[in-house]
């Protein structure tokens, strides 16, 4: 994987949930084409082993530990804590990191669970981009690529709490594109469909019927949505702002 292009050189790039999952796929995207990745999330094992293979492959990036869930002094860690490992403002983020519910009736799901749920999924994107879209207004330029969902335009039983955060996503997406699209900072965001990962595999029987109705008949690969979230970061999408773009195999359109 050594860097096909350049159209990231010279840009660093914070990709939240990045040890894991589509996290790793759009990370080493985005350090393809030539960004200073800088890879977050929980597991120093994991994030270590995601930089190993970023570099192995020609690429940079380093790895810095963070735990979206632990308030937001956390992600404003994060964000001071990305800049100076990168060794400088970052240019492009990636509001990636989610926490995945099983489907459950909304009358199950616990107090706790919808705290949690929402202290990854909302208050820390929200929060992130609070500290980091001012700095990439004030430099001129920058891209925010938030990932939301299919199930965020669509909503499905049992998903409530996941779809609704998702959902906010969307609108956070539209505000911040009116927001700091003026100051040179475009923000837009990818709706994945069901994705081919570790994780979603648990959710196999829930899947399964609604591929059978996709014009695609299939789950997207990670590697598929990390090429949108590389598009929506680069210049070739220079005046796209307040996207949702779906990489869903159909699903929005049926």
């Amino acid at each position: 994987m050594s860097p096909k292009d350049t159209r990231f050189a010279g840009r660093r790039a914070l990709v939240t949930g990045s040890t894991g999952g589509l996290g790793v796929a759009i990370a080493k995207a985005l350090a393809a084409d030539g960004a200073f990745v800088v890879v977050s999330g929980r597991d120093i094992t994991r994030g270590a082993a995601v930089v190993t293979d970023i570099r192995s492959a020609g690429g940079q990036a380093t790895f810095v530990a963070a735990d979206l869930g632990a308030g937001a002094d956390a992600a404003i860690r994060l964000a001071d804590a990305a800049a100076g490992a990168a060794g400088g403002n970052i240019d492009i983020l990636v509001n990636n990191a989610a926490t995945l519910l099983m489907p459950t009736p909304t009358a199950d799901i616990s107090e706790q669970e919808l705290r949690d749920t929402f202290s990854v999924n909302v208050f820390a994107p929200f929060l992130l981009t609070g500290v980091l879209g001012p700095r990439m207004a004030e430099q001129g330029h920058g891209a925010i690529v938030n990932i939301g969902s299919i199930t965020g335009l669509r909503g499905a039983s049992g998903s409530a709490v996941y779809n609704g955060t998702k959902a906010v996503i969307h609108s956070f997406t539209t505000s911040w594109a009116d927001e700091y699209g003026p100051a040179g900072v475009r923000v837009n965001a990818v709706a994945p469909g069901p994705i081919g990962t570790e994780r979603q595999a648990e959710f196999a029987d829930h899947i399964a019927p609604v591929l059978s109705r996709l014009p695609s008949r299939r789950m997207s690969t990670p590697e598929e949505v990390a090429a949108a979230v590389a598009f929506l970061a680069s210049d070739d999408a220079a005046n796209i702002h307040g996207a949702i773009l779906s990489v869903d195999g159909g699903w929005a359109a049926t």
